[in-house]
C-alpha cells in the first residue's frame, strides 16, 4: 500500500475526476447538511495535513494547532470589522490571516522548536490554552461572549455552496504543498530530522531553519481554513475555535492514515470525520470522547505508523 503514493500518474488522474466531482456537487442541487459535512472533511483534511508538516515529517509532535486555527479566525473577523470590508473581500482576507498565523507560529517557533519530544508537545498544548485565556479576556476580540460576523447576503445554499469552493481550494493548496514537501530536499530534510536530528545537522543541514519553516507552513493553513471557518458559522467563540479536542483530532487523524506521507492525513481525515459525525449523532459526547481515546490508545500500540504502513506489513 505504501507504494501506491509513487503511480503519480494513477493518483492525477484519480485525483483530478474526485476533485472535479466535488467541485460540482454542492452545485447539483443536495440537501444543505451535506455540503456542511463536506465542508467540514475538507477542514479537517486541511489541519491534519497541516500538522502533518510538523508532527509527521519532521517528527515534533505539536498538540497546540488548533490555537493557529483560533488565530486565523480572530484574524478575519478583525480585519472584517476593523476594515469594514464586505463579505466577499472577507472571504479574501482569510490569506492574510494565515499569513498572521504563520508569523506567530515562527515567533513561538524560535524558543520552542528548541525542545524535543514530550517537552514540545507539552509547550504547544500550553500555548493553545494560553491563546484562549488571552482572547476571552481581551473585549478588542469579544471577551467570553465571542464576536458576530455578517453572512453573504445571499440565499443559505448559494452562501454555503461558495464557502465550500473556498475550503475546497485551501485544502488542494494544502495537499499539493505536503505532496511538494515529501518529494522535495526540504522533506528530506525534515526526515532526516526525524530520525536524528543531532546526525542531521552533521550532515551540514541547517535544522532550526527547516524547523521554524515547516512549523510556519503548518500554521499557515489552518489559519486560513480558521478564517473560512468563521465566516461559515457567522459566530466565533474561544470555546468553538480553541476547543482542545480539535487538536486531540487533528493529531489522531494524522497518525491514524500515517504521518510523514502525504497521503495518509487525508485518509485518517476522511474517515475519522465520519465517524466523528456518526458519534456525534448517535452517541452522547461524553462517550464519543471515550470512543476517541481509546482510538488514539489503540493507534498509538498497534499502527504506530498509521493504517497505510500497517496494511502494507500485513500484505
Amino acid at each position: 500500500m505504501g507504494s501506491l503514493e509513487n503511480k503519480s500518474p494513477i493518483f492525477i488522474l484519480m485525483g483530478g475526476i474526485i476533485l472535479a466531482i466535488l467541485a460540482l456537487f454542492p452545485w447539483l442541487g443536495p440537501p444543505v447538511y451535506f455540503i456542511s459535512l463536506l465542508f467540514t472533511v475538507f477542514l479537517y483534511v486541511i489541519l491534519a495535513s497541516s500538522w502533518n508538516m510538523i508532527g509527521g515529517y519532521a517528527g515534533y509532535l505539536s498538540f497546540g494547532h488548533v490555537a493557529f486555527f483560533g488565530i486565523g479566525a480572530y484574524a478575519t473577523a478583525l480585519m472584517m470589522k476593523g476594515l469594514d470590508l464586505s463579505p466577499f473581500w472577507t472571504i479574501l482576507s482569510s490569506l492574510p490571516a494565515g499569513g498572521i498565523a504563520a508569523l506567530i507560529a515562527i515567533i513561538i517557533g524560535y524558543p520552542c522548536l528548541r525542545l524535543q519530544g514530550p517537552y514540545f508537545a507539552v509547550i504547544t498544548f500550553c500555548f493553545a490554552f494560553v491563546v484562549e485565556l488571552g482572547v476571552k479576556n481581551l473585549d478588542i476580540l469579544g471577551g467570553p461572549e465571542g464576536l458576530w460576523l455578517k453572512s453573504l447576503d445571499l440565499p443559505i445554499h448559494l452562501s454555503r455552496s461558495i464557502l465550500f469552493e473556498v475550503m475546497l481550494l485551501i485544502m488542494i493548496l494544502t495537499i499539493a504543498s505536503s505532496i511538494w514537501i515529501s518529494k522535495s530536499k526540504f522533506g528530506a530534510g525534515l526526515r532526516a530530522i526525524k530520525e536524528d536530528e543531532e546526525v542531521a545537522q552533521t550532515m551540514a543541514i541547517n535544522a532550526p531553519k527547516l524547523k521554524i519553516l515547516a512549523f510556519a507552513l503548518s500554521a499557515f493553513f489552518p489559519g486560513m481554513a480558521g478564517g473560512i471557518y468563521a465566516y461559515n458559522l457567522t459566530y466565533i467563540h474561544p470555546d468553538i475555535v480553541f476547543d482542545v479536542m480539535i487538536s486531540i483530532l487533528v493529531v489522531l487523524m494524522a497518525l491514524f492514515g500515517g504521518g510523514g506521507t502525504w497521503l495518509g492525513p487525508i485518509i485518517g481525515a476522511v474517515f475519522l470525520t465520519l465517524v466523528n459525525e456518526g458519534l456525534s449523532t448517535f452517541v452522547k459526547a461524553e462517550f464519543a470522547r471515550i470512543i476517541y481515546g481509546c482510538l488514539f490508545i489503540g493507534v498509538m500500540i498497534f499502527m504506530p505508523n498509521g493504517i497505510m504502513e500497517f496494511f502494507k506489513k500485513r500484505k
